[in-house]
């Protein structure tokens, strides 16, 4: 159906990841797409104030949102599966480009040549190393999140995630590491609040 586009996208929210593991924190399509559109922007705006080199933090932020939204059409297919041989992984990446056509045929003809260098144009090859990176710290923070709510699950996808994160030969990602994921292993109490600023709640 034509002009239908923003409510497929809406219905990320459905769409589950991690699906072969227990989750403790339930993660949606949309939810995620939120957390790597807000890294995606920071990498953008690391690149460009921290390292000089030219980049639009909107851009970044933009192709991140959009980045899984062929799983509406597709699901989100586990990743051991996903990279099981080339083959499959050649043939779902011809089947996310179809999923993505797809999406851009629900737009009004008019607005498809804004949308298309997000989904399968010029700005997500130009900017697929900041966001594949901004993807990959995303799940990193939501392996952590699952180690401190107890679950163990995640424990082994947190160690590989980590060490493809600190592979990585890019700067902004190094910056990142650095600068930001040690604050994601604190309470509340310990990033500080409104009351408590940053020594925590100022509760005895």
């Amino acid at each position: 159906m034509k002009d239908s586009f923003f409510a497929y996208i809406s219905r990320m929210r459905y769409i589950s990841r991690w699906s072969l593991m227990r989750n403790s924190l339930p993660e949606n399509v949309q939810e995620h797409s939120h957390m790597a559109a807000v890294i995606a922007h920071a990498l953008g705006l690391i690149r460009r104030e921290i390292f000089g080199q030219p980049c639009d933090p909107g851009e970044c932020a933009a192709v991140a949102l959009f980045h899984d939204s062929a799983e509406i059409l597709t699901g989100d297919l586990p990743t051991p599966i996903k990279y099981h041989s080339e083959d499959i992984r050649g043939a779902y990446g011809q089947l996310e480009e179809l999923a993505c056509r797809k999406l851009l045929g629900t737009l009004p003809p008019e607005l498809r040549g804004a949308y298309e260098p997000l989904l399968t144009g010029e700005s997500q090859k130009r900017l697929h190393d900041l966001v594949k990176a901004a993807d990959k710290l995303s799940a990193y923070i939501k392996c952590i999140e699952e180690r401190k709510a107890g679950s163990r699950e995640f424990l082994s996808a947190e160690k590989q995630t980590r060490q493809a994160l600190e592979q990585s030969t890019l700067p902004e990602v190094n910056y990142f590491m650095a600068h930001f994921i040690p604050a994601f292993e604190l309470d509340l109490d310990e990033l500080g609040t409104i009351e408590g600023g940053q020594n925590g709640t100022g509760k005895n």
